[in-house]
C-alpha cells in the first residue's frame, strides 16, 4: 500500500487509515478479523477515539503485538480541560498502551466548539499538557460538518496542530464555497508542514429515513458497491496534499476499500463512476443531531 508523509510529523502513514469506529459495536472476534485485514493490507495507522463505543477496548489487546509497528490516534471529544485529562488517561488504558502518537481534539465542526476546546481552562491545554508528559506524541484536531474546513483554518491560526482530519469527497467539491474553503486550509496546513486527512471519502448521502436500523453502522449511508467506493478513493487520494483517508466505520466495507486503494482509477474516470447516481449529497444538508 502507498505511504505518505504526514507532515512534520515524518511518519509514512498509509493511504488508508484504519477507522476505528467500525470497532464500536462489534464483539472481539469480528474485531480481530478486521484489524487482521487491515495488518495485510499494510494499513499501518490506526485512528480511533474514545467516543467510539467500545473500539479502544477492542485494539487494546492487540497493542502487545503490533505497538511499536503502527502509528497510533486517538481522540477527546469533551472540551474542558480537566474532563479530557481523564479522558486522554483512560483512554490509554483502554488501548493497554503508556503512549499513542496522535491525540486529537475531536468533532470540531464549528467555531463555538474550536472557542470551548481551545479558551482557557479547554481540553486544548490537557492535549498539551499529556504532551508534555509524554503521554502523546503530537496533537491535531478533527471534524465535520459544513464549516469544517474554516474551523480547521482558523484552529491552526490559533495553535499549530501537527495534523488536521477534515472532510473531503467529490460532492463536497461542487459546492464552490466549500471548495474555496478547502483550498484556503490546505494553504495553511501546506504552509505549516502539517498532515492533513480526510474523512467521509465513501459517504453516499445521509440515511433517507435516518441512522435508526440503517444496515450499516455508518451515521451517514455509504457507498457500498465496488465501483462507486473504487470511484470515490480514486478521487480523494489523486489529491496529493492528503496524506490519508479514514476507512469508513463498518467492518463489512474494509475490504472494497482496500480493493479500491490497490486499483485506483484516473480522476475522469472516478467521476464519471460516480455521476449518474442521482442522490449524491453532502452529508452535511440534515446531520442527525
Amino acid at each position: 500500500m502507498e505511504t505518505r508523509r504526514l507532515g512534520r510529523l515524518e511518519h509514512r502513514s498509509s493511504v488508508l487509515l484504519y477507522g476505528a469506529a467500525a470497532l464500536g459495536d462489534v464483539d472481539q472476534d469480528t474485531a480481530d478479523a478486521s484489524v487482521q485485514e487491515a495488518l495485510g493490507a499494510g494499513i499501518n495507522h490506526f485512528d480511533v477515539a474514545a467516543d467510539y463505543g467500545d473500539a479502544e477496548l477492542r485494539l487494546g489487546p492487540w497493542m502487545s503485538r503490533i505497538r511499536d509497528d503502527i502509528f497510533l490516534a486517538t481522540k477527546t471529544g469533551l472540551r474542558t480541560r480537566d474532563e479530557a485529562w481523564a479522558q486522554i488517561n483512560a483512554s490509554l488504558e483502554r488501548l493497554q498502551t503508556d503512549r499513542v502518537d496522535l491525540l486529537q481534539l475531536h468533532a470540531i465542526g464549528d467555531l463555538d466548539e474550536l472557542d470551548r476546546a481551545t479558551g482557557s481552562g479547554g481540553a486544548l491545554e490537557a492535549a498539551l499538557r499529556a504532551q508534555d508528559e509524554g503521554l502523546v506524541g503530537a496533537v491535531g484536531i478533527t471534524g465535520h460538518g459544513p464549516h469544517a474546513a474554516q474551523t480547521h483554518l482558523e484552529a491552526l491560526r490559533r495553535h499549530p496542530f501537527a495534523t488536521v482530519l477534515t472532510p473531503l469527497n467529490p460532492v463536497l467539491w461542487r459546492d464552490a464555497d466549500y471548495r474555496s474553503a478547502y483550498d484556503a486550509l490546505v494553504a495553511e496546513v501546506q504552509r505549516q508542514d502539517a498532515g492533513l486527512m480526510t474523512i467521509k471519502t465513501v459517504s453516499r448521502r445521509n440515511w433517507p429515513q435516518g441512522p435508526d436500523g440503517a444496515p450499516y453502522a455508518t451515521w451517514y449511508e455509504p457507498f457500498d458497491d465496488a465501483e462507486r467506493i473504487r470511484g470515490a478513493v480514486s478521487w480523494v487520494l489523486a489529491h496529493e496534499e492528503v496524506t490519508g483517508i479514514a476507512t469508513a466505520g463498518d467492518v463489512r466495507l474494509l475490504g472494497m476499500i482496500i480493493d479500491a486503494e490497490q486499483r485506483r482509477m484516473q480522476v475522469a474516470e472516478a467521476e464519471q463512476a460516480l455521476a449518474d447516481d442521482a442522490a449524491y449529497s453532502s452529508p452535511f444538508l440534515d446531520m442527525p443531531i
